[in-house]
């Protein structure tokens, strides 16, 4: 399944401490980088990480690690409140979800990168690891910069407008600030640029968020939980993933 190479790049599991930890220091320079936290260390880690497999994308001229994301198998949704985002959401309504869920978190590429193809790169071993286990449903959440949901309010109104998840699976308010997300007049263009590259990605592939957005002041971020069902990708979208993931 993994590793596989694309062009200047290769994916791959994390198998040693330092993978993990040379994923973590890239969290942190997307995350936490110029906070000033107290014990700050250079590294973005929490107690999820040890349950968690790290797909890390590395550039072959030197072995740098300029990608990365965390994924977590749900085989059973009975489980799925073990998860990250279950700290935020009240993840109730997808516990009878009847395949494996994976629950995709840290996403997130180096500053330097510039050219698409690590992007495309995870997107390809995320579509080998969903085939290869059956995954049914992939979800995450979504973050926009900043707790102050003023700069990407033309954002979250698009996302009222059309991309609420439906009411059988949407989860349920469970941190304790939170913003809700209303449909009210906004400037489509401006709404796309704000909205954060993997956001684009799963709605693009046919994905929805949840009715609320959540206020996080540990990574300072305001975040939308995001979900798409595998079954509902555009059939040439998938075609492209897979022909990508080859």
């Amino acid at each position: 399944m993994l590793p596989f190479c694309k062009g200047r790049y290769r994916a791959r599991l994390a198998e040693t401490q330092n993978d993990i930890r040379a994923a973590q220091r890239l969290r942190y320079a997307a995350f936490r980088a110029g906070r000033g936290a107290h014990g700050d260390d250079g590294f973005d880690a929490d107690p999820f990480d040890a349950a968690c497999q790290h797909l890390v994308i590395e550039r072959l001229t030197d072995g740098a690690v300029i990608g990365t994301c965390r994924l977590l198998l749900i085989r059973d949704g009975g489980e799925v409140g073990r998860c990250y985002a279950a700290q935020f959401y009240d993840l109730a309504p997808l516990a009878g979800f009847p395949l494996p869920i994976l629950e995709i978190g840290r996403f997130c590429l180096a500053p330097s990168v510039g050219d698409a193809d690590p992007l495309r790169l995870i997107w390809a071993a995320l579509t080998r690891i969903v085939d290869a286990e059956g995954v049914g449903l992939m979800f995450g959440c979504s973050s926009f910069p900043g707790i102050d949901p003023a700069p990407h309010a033309d954002a979250l109104a698009l996302l009222a407008q059309g991309h609420v998840g439906p009411h059988a699976q949407r989860p349920g308010r469970k941190a304790a600030e939170t913003v809700p997300l209303v449909a009210l007049p906004h400037d489509r263009r401006q709404a796309m640029a704000q909205m954060p590259p993997l956001l684009r990605s799963y709605i693009g592939m046919g994905g929805w968020v949840g009715d609320h957005a959540v206020l996080d002041r540990d990574l300072d971020t305001l975040h939308v939980f995001t979900a798409v069902e595998i079954a509902a990708i555009p059939a040439a979208r998938a075609r492209l993933l897979r022909a990508d993931a080859q």
